[in-house]
């Protein structure tokens, strides 16, 4: 068993034990921002019956009490770079969101950027030794998954069981009590970057915190972004962040594919500030106020000053008109749409019976990207928001905002993951990308 594995066990009892106390954190760790909330729950967990399989699966209402963001620092392509400085960051995020709640927090439930996800599916089949499904049948067809070579210094963050299948009846969520002779499963597993994630859990245990959970921000979007009918029908969330844009793909209510490109705003702003000779900061600062995908004929007649202080009278009263400014933007846009398309083909997502595409995170914001993003990806694209979550500030509730909310619904209503069963201590699991699509084409 991996050390990341016995990790995860661990975390799932922290999260109970926290959740049972009422308060919990959960801290996105992105590359241009680190948002943190502290959540207050009802301590009533009940198990869950049809929503989901594992013995953790519950459900808990909460407000969040608490609510801070801060630049982020020594964070790069959401990897930890520069400890001392992500470190003081998290401290900054934390503290003042404790300040807001009123309450000290001890555990932390994590969602990060970077780690170069990768997804897999998997299947597993057992004959039944007695007829009805029992917990350990259940644990006994996740063991039976063949495991794929990840690759060295890679670990698995999430193993969901997506579909069971009993004797010819695909398609159920949660097979226990139920008759048959032989017992299927389709998973996704989700591997990263195992130095990339023990130095974040580092940096985190450095701060003084217990993490009492680990997320994918591609996989946190999703939830907080996609509608019911999206996440049941099939939809990608693309989460345009700001070094990495996140991809995850979901169908019949569970991820089923996560990828990311390692391109952002932040690149964006670099070209701006490179094109129109401007510092960083005030490339950032013209992006945001004046930026477009899309330029009309009026965009030539609109000037932005670009101001400066360089003591150059000449130099620091510059303009440049808002077409020149996104003559600069709309090639990285485009790019960074491009490489989101490669992925959704390699993922097979024109075998989805929706092809719905949500686009989030703080660069989705850009004025004319969603039309953009229409032509380039081919499909039906709307803008996504966070769903509202009792408590939230409002400044909390942008597009920005989409994975630290999820990572609230993901402390709140945990998916089964392998670690939530007594396996076998010998056998622990997980072939191509398309056996994950394959299910759902024959089921649907």
């Amino acid at each position: 068993m991996s050390d990341l594995h016995a990790r995860q066990r661990a975390m799932r009892a922290m999260r109970k034990a926290a959740m049972q106390r009422g308060v919990i954190a959960v801290l996105d760790v992105g590359s241009s921002k680190i948002a943190c909330l502290v959540l207050r729950f009802d301590g009533a967990e009940r198990i869950a019956g049809d929503e989901g399989v594992g013995s953790l699966a519950g459900q808990s209402t909460f407000r969040v009490i608490g609510a801070a963001t801060t630049r982020s620092r020594g964070v790069r392509f959401g990897e930890v770079e520069a400890m001392g400085e992500t470190e003081r960051a998290i401290r900054t995020a934390l503290q003042s969101a404790q300040k807001m709640a009123n309450q000290r927090v001890d555990h932390v439930i994590v969602g990060f950027s970077g780690a170069r996800v990768r997804s897999y599916g998997l299947a597993g089949s057992i004959g039944l030794e007695e007829t009805a499904v029992s917990e350990q049948d259940v644990a006994r067809v996740l063991a039976a998954c063949d495991m794929p070579d990840i690759g060295e210094g890679r670990e698995v963050l999430h193993a969901q069981p997506v579909n069971f299948a009993l004797d010819h009846r695909s398609g159920l969520t949660d097979p226990r009590g139920q008759i048959g002779n032989r017992l299927s499963v389709d998973m996704h597993m989700l591997t990263v970057d195992g130095a990339a994630v023990h130095n974040l859990l580092r940096c985190i245990n450095r701060c003084d915190l217990e993490v009492a959970g680990l997320a994918s921000a591609a996989y946190t979007s999703g939830i907080s972004t996609l509608v019911e009918d999206e996440q049941e029908l099939g939809a990608a969330c693309i989460d345009m962040g700001g070094a990495v844009t996140g991809i995850s793909i979901f169908m019949k209510k569970h991820m089923i594919y996560a990828d990311s490109v390692r391109l952002g705003g932040d690149h964006i702003t670099l070209d701006i500030s490179k094109g129109l000779q401007v510092p960083l900061a005030t490339a950032e600062r013209i992006k945001t106020l004046n930026g477009g995908a899309v330029a009309t004929g009026m965009d030539d007649r609109d000037m932005i000053e670009l101001g400066g202080d360089s003591g150059d009278w000449e130099h620091d009263r510059r303009t440049a008109s808002r077409a020149e400014l996104i003559g600069i933007m709309r090639p990285r846009i485009e790019e960074i749409l491009e490489e989101v398309r490669l992925r959704l083909d390699a993922a097979g997502f024109e075998c989805l019976p929706s092809q719905q595409i949500v686009l989030t995170g703080g660069v989705s914001q850009i004025p004319g990207l969603d039309g953009l993003a229409a032509r380039i990806l081919g499909n039906s694209v709307r803008l996504g928001r966070p769903l509202r979550v009792q408590g939230l500030p409002q400044a909390a509730t942008g597009p920005a905002f989409s994975a630290v909310v999820g990572l609230s619904l993901f402390a709140a209503h945990p998916q089964d993951e392998w670690w939530d069963f007594e396996m076998p201590a010998e056998r622990y699991p997980a072939r191509s990308l398309r056996r994950a699509m394959r299910w759902f084409k024959e089921n649907w």
